[in-house]
């Protein structure tokens, strides 16, 4: 489900097949709301307006937007990791919010999939894909995939399989983010678990000078991931963003 003419235009221009769009039909809808729904007829879907009140009762906000579609759910599995050199995965993270900004940010620094294994929260959840800001739709997203086949798989293709810990890693501007890389963060609350940190190839932290014990997970990932960025934006024909 995607509410809003941005969410939904976001996954028009991603190529999502967009089966149905429901408008609230109290007044004349606004110019970028008209402009996706044209967008959304010529592309194919069924438009129904609701009456007045309705799309606030089946709306999954406070304040809903004008507009609310559903979406067909990409499927991706592990061969995503096939040929990629930089791969997020989620173990065990929970917070849909936390789960999209994650998902947005390695969108934002390049990333080629995200991975959130088994006992993480559902990728499409809608408060996951709104937090994302569309970028759910924009790279592969592989779920309900257990994490010791997501271990196996990424390394078998060569990638390193560096975890993201609270303290005693080496410090994420000492890593060398170049190669081929599989980022693991674990549970806001825990971390990663310790049968995964068991199978890393290696663990990095980011330093804080303040008396916070840990970053917030997906504040975690906006750093890492544009170290990663910033690291390989120096490689020839290495492209700054999306």
């Amino acid at each position: 489900m995607v509410e809003g003419a941005t969410l939904l235009a976001g996954a028009l221009e991603a190529g999502a097949e967009v089966e149905t769009v429901f408008v609230d039909s109290s007044g004349t809808p606004p110019r970028p709301v008209a402009a996706v729904i044209e967008r959304a007829l010529d592309a194919g879907a069924r438009v129904f307006p609701l009456a007045p009140g309705v799309l606030a009762r089946v709306a999954d906000t406070v304040s809903p937007q004008p507009v609310l579609a559903v979406v067909h759910t990409p499927r991706h599995g592990l061969e995503a990791v096939e040929g990629a050199s930089f791969v997020v995965v989620l173990v065990d993270v929970r917070d849909p919010g936390n789960a999209g900004t994650v998902i947005r940010s390695a969108d934002a620094a390049g990333a080629d999939a995200v991975i959130c294994c088994e006992g993480s929260v559902d990728p499409w959840n809608p408060k996951t894909v709104r937090s994302s800001a569309g970028s759910v739709l924009h790279l592969p997203v592989v779920s309900e995939v257990g994490v010791e086949e997501v271990m196996e798989r990424i390394g078998a293709v060569g990638m390193g399989r560096l975890g993201a810990v609270a303290r005693g890693g080496t410090p994420y501007t000492e890593v060398d983010w170049t190669g081929p890389v599989a980022l693991l963060l674990g549970n806001e609350a825990g971390g990663l678990p310790a049968a995964v940190e068991a199978g890393l190839d290696g663990r990095t932290t980011i330093p804080m000078a303040g008396r916070a014990e840990s970053l917030n997970v997906s504040m975690a990932a906006s750093v890492l991931c544009f170290e990663v960025l910033r690291q390989r934006s120096n490689l020839p024909g290495m492209e700054t963003g999306r």
